[in-house]
């Protein structure tokens, strides 16, 4: 489960979040005095341009997660662009970072609070699958010029957010009475992410932003199975 995700994770990154990355163009004639090839530091560009590609480039684009970069001639690069996505789409992405957010800051309570290994083993497992998607999350709007926030908009009210209080109870918890705390309110928060993910896979049009949602609500579901096992709830 873990392998399926670390490669849907690395797909759904290479596609939302290529446009951002800058590509090094290097002109094959160099210099003229050294023998050397000179660096040009242009982006390719996204767009189709007036002119035709000059046919001496070569374009070093970036691999996968944990895979080298490739050289290959300008003229076969172009850019990822921004796919096809609605409204819906945008409202996913804009309420999920806030809910990884608090998912976040629950998680690194837990190291010092925590009893149970395996509860602190969770809190780790969380912190190192969801930072990495809230960087993706942001890279798809700012790939589409959205901002992340939009006035008005109540995150406090989203399913398995929890209450400023609540989080100050887990706060201040030790021990047995913080691991039996975090797997309350780490399974509510995670049943509500997965209810904002699998709404998204009726709703949404960008077909990679929901392979993304699909993996969330798989991982999820699988980690509330774990937080039930750890208290053999």
């Amino acid at each position: 489960m873990t392998n399926r995700r670390a490669r849907i994770l690395a797909i759904v990154t290479l596609a939302l979040v290529l446009p951002l990355v800058a590509v090094v163009v290097i002109r094959a004639g160099g210099d003229s005095t050294t023998g050397t090839a000179r660096p040009v530091s242009t982006p390719v560009a996204t767009t189709p341009a007036a002119s035709p590609i000059p046919t001496d480039l070569t374009v070093i684009v970036p691999g996968r997660p944990g895979e080298s970069a490739a050289t290959r001639p300008a003229t076969e690069v172009r850019g990822a662009g921004a796919t096809p996505h609605n409204a819906l789409d945008v409202e996913f992405v804009r309420m999920m970072i806030p809910h990884h957010a608090q998912a976040l800051e629950m998680a690194r309570l837990a190291p010092d609070r925590a009893a149970d290994p395996d509860i602190r083993a969770l809190a780790d497992r969380i912190q190192a699958s969801q930072g990495p998607e809230m960087g993706l999350m942001r890279g798809w709007l700012q790939t589409r010029g959205l901002p992340a926030e939009v006035q008005g908009h109540d995150h406090g009210a989203m399913r398995g957010m929890q209450s400023p209080e609540a989080m100050r109870q887990l706060a201040a918890a030790r021990g047995a009475d913080f691991d039996r705390l975090f797997v309350r309110m780490m399974t509510e928060h995670h049943r509500g992410a997965i209810e904002l993910a699998t709404n998204l896979l009726t709703v949404g049009a960008d077909l990679t932003l929901n392979e993304f949602a699909n993996s969330v609500a798989t991982e999820q579901t699988v980690e509330i199975d774990r937080l039930r096992e750890v208290l053999g709830s």
